[in-house]
Formats: structure tokens, C-alpha cells, sequence
């Protein structure tokens, strides 16, 4: 591996280098052996610490890929430059430095130039040839973070208090309260152009396990579920990793990933895997995920020897109230006496549709009120509201990702109740279109006393959101995907979405509409539009990748954003030296479909006599025909996310608890008798053998709540004992 002798523009020179890394690992306040520094990484922590705290976005590095330590320039950009004009300029400088390269990977030491013995002094006096002409190969830019960084330290003052607390509640070390920096730089209103939303970058499939998102609510911009959320995620990738730096790096790779590269590697140390791993997905981002949350641990621990006096906002002190009906945003104004711009900045979650007076916001609904609220007086405020509402008719504009199924569940009716009141069927609500919803009867449910919270004044909560940029909620609440419901079809979904059948059949590769089953997950955006579906790495050196001018803060800007769907799913889907390990919810014709080879040759391969059952774990050879094995991976994964979808959109996990096996239970007695999924018990316990668990072995058990499907108002039914 090349080791420079120098540090440039970092620090100067070894033995140095050496002093400063023993003082930075002492003065870190995390507990080293949860979250170890070590020395072979410390060049690295010390990069992205400058990233965060010296070089602002109207600048960046220009840096080896694979050794951090190697910086060929800082560039500042002129004022005024458009986004193109910037590409164009870093792609001008990392040309040079390519030439530079390149010329003294030929050999060529004689008569250099100034620059020319500056860059080859970056490397050992030894240095090969071929190893200078492969740098060439690995020139990135990175855009500076400090300006961002230091908002996301005063905005933090309004959350980070209750993230901590979360995460002690939880059993989680508070250090782990420094990764919405990475994540979001702590603005709860973040998303990026690849649907990751919130403080702490949920993608929708992932959040959906533990929040509600829809067209209405989506939990995942609410820093207090979705921090309880976060916390139950990070919960169970240490769980099953063993370690904090894998856990964390499996933020952003996946917990499937990382449990790949101790199994490749052989080991769990967090060096050998960053240097030496050489997974397929295994990129500039995840490798330097860890490193990266290191360094913000260490800024936001240090302020004043970063950044000098920092004043962060006060913590809020809003409290919630449970709403006991519909009642639209308009109703919450006059009850609360307060202005839209205060409530929606205290009730993130709360989409466009609530605050347009489109939808109301549901009952059961924990709306977020100012500090000084009276609790008395809004109670019988909102209790008359409630009345005024379910007295009378009302209307609803139908959006471009409502159905009739939607709006009816929203406003707990049934859809012939809808349809037959509004005169229509399925097929002609479409979007634009306006329905009448019936007088509701009024409700005599008690509104829940408020809770109290951490204590931010409304005025400071309402000044600290707004100041944050980003994408509205109207484009989040777009829908990328959908989960076919019985009875739908996809002319039905497609003119619901405002498209052509046949669109919503090319994004899905369907070769006749009827090939569509209830619980399947069809695409309704295409990858342009903001689909997950293999997106650039961060680690890619295209010059567009430069980010836009000053006050452009959306998230794929950020230095480390995961930029695809880190599934919480720790299964290997993998054609590994052509066999693959059976996996929960799979049959030998699901392999069979996936590989175009029949059940029969499959039998035949791997000594099965016909129906005979195939245990779950067990390596099976495979043959593929008309697919390759990325394929074949692709349509298996594809089926578990649909399993996955189907599944969480009627449930929700509100945590973990251990269990210990009893006599004659089995892995199916125990998921028929906990109401939980094999697959979903399978993915908290990946390295445990079932078929040979003894009894007293303890497993790790999602708790599961059922969502109620007759109105979509957030109320859940524990099943799990």
C-alpha cells in the first residue's frame, strides 16, 4: 500500500503528525473502546475535520481517494460562479494535476517545474512510477463543509438535548448524537434528491419500519419519532455487528454489506476493512463513513477550538396534544391563536396536503403546540372544533398520489362508501377531481393531556426551521412508489398518478398490465425523478458533482450522504461460487424463476428428492440461464423489498426485547406464537443456526404494532405479547 511521507497542507511532517494525533485521540470525549481512533486512521479523521471546519463551500480539496492525507490543492471559487462555471473550473485543476501526474509516472525528474516537485514531494522519496501514473487515476474533489457545519452546530442546540436523551433511554452511547451532523447537518427539513429525508436521512422504505409515511404524515421529518427510530436502527445493527464502527459504517453500506466484508476479511476491525475491502458497493462513502462521524464527534465536542464561541438555539420546549378528530389546519389556528408558520414549524411531519386544506390533520395525530399553551383552554377549544367539523360536509381535491382507497381510509370510510356517496367509481377519481366527504359523527374521545418535552420558545423553533433550505414537502409527498392493494390494477394506479398505463408498465418492465399482484411495489417516477435505483456514488469524480452556490443546502451536497437505501435487511442475496444460501420466504421455484433454470435441474444439483423441503440456511449449488448473477441478485432482492413493503405498510416495530426459546419451540412456533414474520425474525438473528437453537438460546424480537387500515390516523394495536 503507498504510504506518503509527508503530510501537506495537514500537518508538518511525521513526527508531528505523530504528537497531534496522540493529543487529538485524547482529547475526543467518546469512550475509546466503543469508538476506537485508530492511528492508521488518523490522517483521514484529520481530513474530513478540516472539511468540516477550515474549508467552506465556496471551496473544496483536491485529494487522493484512497489516501486523504494527499491534498494537491485547496480551491477557492471566485464570487458570482454558476454551478457549471464551477464544474468547469475543478475540471480544469484536476486536468493539471492529471498531466502532472502523469508526466512524472513517466519517469521524468529532470528540470520539474515548480508544481511538479510540490506534488511529487507529496509522495515517498521512493516512490514507483506506476504507482504516481495510477494516482492519476484517483484525483477527487471534495467541497468544503465549514459554513454548513457551523449552522448545523447552532441549529443543533434545538435538538441535540433530546437526541441524547433518546439515545440514553435506549441504551445507546450519546456520542452516536453527532451523526445528524454527517447525516443532515441537523436540519429537520433535509432531503436529498434521492428521497432520504430528516435529520437523519431516512430513506422511504427504510422509515416506513418504523414511522408512518404517506401522503399525509411522514414521520420521518419529526426529530422525535424519527430520532426514536434512528435509535432502534442503530440499535440492531450493533447487534448484530458486535461493533460501533461497523454499526455506523452500516448506516450508510447496509448491515448485509458489512456482515459480508467480516466474512470476506475474516475479521471486524475497522482498519482492515476500510483499507483492504473490496466490495462491489464498497465505495469512497462507506469507507470513509466512519472516519467522517469521528471527525464531527470531535468538532462538535471541540467548538471553540474549531470554530471560536458558537451560541446554538435553545432546546425546544414545545408539548403535544392528541387530537381527537379530524380537524383541518385551519380549525388548529383559530383554536391555538397562533399563526400557520409557528404550527408547521412545529409539526414537521405534517405534509402539504394538511397545510393547502386538502386533508385535515387525522385524528389520533400528536400535534406539537407553543410553549405557554393553556392546557384547559385548548382542550375545550379543539373539542368544539371537532364538533364544528364532523357537522357538516366537506370537500377534497384529489392530488396526484391519492386514490380512492386513500381518501376514503383517510377520513375512516370505506371506498364503496366514498364512491357511492360521490356517485363514481375507482376509475374516474382522478387528479383535480373533487369528492364530497360525508358529516362525521362526532367523536367523545378525550384528548390526551399534553406531554411534556424537552424544553426552544416557538418564536426561536419557528426561526431555526425556517432558516433551513431545502426541498418542500409538497415534492416529497410525490410518490415514487406503490404498493398494488387488492383489487387494483395498474390502468387504476396509473390514472390515479396522473400517467399512461403504459408508463407505469415501462418503469416496471411489465409485458401485460395484468401482471401486477396485491402487495407489489411498481414504480411510478423514473430514475431522473428521484428513484433510488443505483445512483452515483459520492466517490464518482465527475465534475458535476460540485455543488451549487451559497444557500443551496440540499443534502446530496453534503460530504457523506448514502446516496441509496442502506437496508436494514442482513441478508446475503449473493451468487457466491455459483451457490447461494436459502433465505426465509423463499421456495426452490422462487430460485427457479430467478435463475430461468427449472425446479427439477435444481433438484438434480443439489441431491434433493422432489418435495422434499429445503431448509432455511442451507447453501444450495445454482445453475443461471438468460441472466447473469447481478441479475439474478436484482430479482431476488426486488422480491424481498415487495415482501418488505406489503408488510410495513399495515405494521410498524416499536422496538426490540430478547426472548429465550422454550421447550419444543422451533423457529416457526416462535413466530406463529410472537404474530411476527419468519423473514423479519430471520433478519434480527442472521448468524443464529434455528434449526439447531437449543432451549434457554436468547434471540433478539421486533415488537410489532399493526396499523389500523380502517383510517389511516395513526392508530396502531400492539400484537406482540
Amino acid at each position: 500500500m503507498l504510504k506518503p511521507a509527508r503530510r501537506v497542507s495537514l500537518t508538518a511532517g511525521p513526527v508531528l503528525g505523530t504528537f497531534l494525533s496522540l493529543i487529538c485521540a485524547a482529547s475526543a470525549h467518546g469512550d475509546p473502546t466503543q469508538f476506537p481512533r485508530p492511528a492508521e486512521l488518523e490522517p483521514d479523521v484529520q481530513f474530513w475535520e478540516r472539511v468540516y471546519s477550515k474549508v467552506s463551500t465556496q471551496g473544496g480539496l483536491l485529494h487522493d481517494d484512497r489516501h486523504l492525507e494527499i491534498v494537491y490543492e485547496e480551491l477557492k471559487f471566485p464570487p458570482g460562479l454558476s454551478s457549471k462555471e464551477r464544474s468547469a473550473l475543478v475540471q480544469t485543476v484536476r486536468a493539471h494535476y492529471d498531466r502532472v501526474l502523469r508526466h512524472l509516472g513517466a519517469g521524468s525528474r529532470e528540470d520539474l517545474s515548480d508544481d511538479e516537485r510540490r506534488v511529487l514531494a507529496l509522495f515517498p522519496n521512493n516512490v514507483a512510477d506506476a504507482a504516481l501514473t495510477d494516482a492519476a487515476d484517483h484525483i477527487r474533489f471534495q467541497l468544503g463543509q465549514s459554513d454548513r457545519f457551523r449552522e448545523g452546530l447552532v441549529r443543533s442546540g434545538t435538538w441535540e438535548k433530546h437526541v441524547e436523551d433518546t439515545l440514553r433511554r435506549e441504551g445507546l452511547p450519546g456520542e452516536l448524537s453527532a451523526l445528524p451532523h454527517v447525516e443532515s447537518s441537523f436540519n429537520p427539513r433535509a432531503y436529498s434528491k434521492v428521497g432520504a429525508a430528516g435529520l437523519w436521512q431516512f430513506m422511504r422504505g427504510t422509515g416506513k419500519r418504523w414511522l408512518r409515511v404517506d401522503g399525509t404524515i411522514d414521520e420521518r421529518l419529526d426529530p422525535y419519532k424519527s430520532t426514536l427510530a434512528a435509535a432502534q436502527f442503530l440499535n440492531i445493527n450493533y447487534s448484530i455487528l458486535g461493533t460501533w464502527p461497523l454499526a455506523l459504517t452500516a448506516w450508510n453500506h447496509g448491515v448485509g454489506g458489512m456482515r459480508r466484508a467480516k466474512e470476506e476479511l475474516g475479521t471486524d476491525d475497522i482498519t482492515t476493512i476500510v483499507r483492504t475491502y473490496q466490495g462491489r458497493t464498497f465505495g469512497f462513502a462507506s469507507r470513509n463513513f466512519y472516519v467522517s462521524f469521528l471527525a464531527a464527534l470531535e468538532v462538535d465536542r471541540n467548538v471553540d477550538r474549531f470554530f471560536g464561541p458558537v451560541e446554538r438555539l435553545p432546546h425546544d420546549e414545545s408539548r403535544t396534544v392528541r387530537l381527537p378528530a379530524l380537524i383541518p389546519a385551519q380549525a388548529l389556528e383559530r383554536a391555538l391563536g397562533t399563526d400557520r408558520e409557528t404550527l408547521q414549524a412545529l409539526n414537521l411531519a405534517l405534509l402539504d396536503p394538511v397545510w393547502s386544506g386538502r386533508r385535515p390533520v387525522p385524528r389520533g395525530f400528536e400535534l406539537r403546540v407553543p410553549v405557554g399553551v393553556d392546557p384547559g383552554r385548548l382542550l375545550a377549544r379543539l373539542g368544539q372544533a371537532a364538533k364544528e367539523e364532523t357537522a357538516s360536509e366537506r370537500s377534497v381535491t384529489v392530488g396526484r398520489s391519492d386514490t380512492l382507497d386513500r381518501i376514503a381510509t383517510q377520513y375512516g370510510l370505506r371506498s364503496r362508501e366514498l364512491a357511492d356517496y360521490n356517485h363514481v367509481s375507482a376509475r374516474d377519481v382522478r387528479p383535480g377531481s373533487v369528492l364530497r366527504i360525508p358529516a362525521l359523527p362526532s367523536t367523545t374521545e378525550s384528548i390526551a393531556a399534553p406531554a411534556d418535552v424537552q424544553p426552544a420558545s416557538s418564536i426561536d423553533l419557528a426561526a431555526a426551521t425556517a432558516s433551513a433550505q431545502g426541498t418542500t414537502a409538497q415534492e416529497s409527498a410525490l410518490s415514487v412508489f406503490h404498493v398494488v392493494l387488492s383489487g387494483e390494477t395498474v390502468s387504476g394506479i396509473a390514472r390515479a398518478n396522473g400517467l399512461k398505463a403504459t408508463d407505469v408498465m415501462r418503469l416496471n418492465g411489465l409485458a401485460r398490465p395484468d401482471l401486477v399482484r396485491q402487495g407489489q411495489k411498481l414504480r411510478l417516477r423514473p430514475d431522473e425523478g428521484g428513484v433510488p435505483v443505483m445512483p452515483r456514488l459520492a466517490s464518482d469524480r465527475s465534475p458535476a458533482d460540485v455543488a451549487p452556490g451559497v444557500g443551496v443546502s440540499r443534502v446530496e451536497d453534503l460530504p457523506l450522504r448514502a446516496v441509496r437505501e442502506s437496508s436494514p435487511d442482513p441478508a446475503d442475496y449473493a451468487v457466491t461460487r455459483d451457490a447461494v444460501y436459502m433465505q426465509a420466504a423463499e421456495t426452490l421455484g422462487h430460485l427457479s424463476r430467478w435463475s430461468g433454470v427449472s425446479q427439477d435441474r435444481l433438484r438434480t444439483l443439489n441431491g434433493l428428492k422432489r418435495g422434499e423441503s429445503v431448509v432455511l440456511g442451507r447453501r444450495l449449488k445454482i445453475e443461471l440461464a438468460g441472466v447473469d448473477a447481478g441479475g439474478f441478485e436484482a430479482r431476488r432482492a426486488a422480491y424481498h423489498r415487495e415482501l418488505e413493503a406489503a408488510y410495513f405498510e399495515r405494521h410498524r416495530i416499536k422496538g426490540m426485547e430478547r426472548i429465550r426459546f422454550q421447550t419444543g419451540e422451533t423457529l416457526w412456533t416462535l413466530a406463529h406464537r410472537l404474530t411476527v414474520p419468519v423473514w423479519l425474525l430471520r433478519q434480527y438473528n442472521p448468524d443464529l443456526d434455528f434449526a439447531a437453537v437449543r432451549v434457554g438460546v436468547e434471540v433478539n424480537v421486533p415488537q410489532i404494532e399493526a396499523v389500523n387500515t380502517v383510517g389511516t390516523d395513526a392508530v396502531v394495536k400492539e400484537v406482540t405479547p
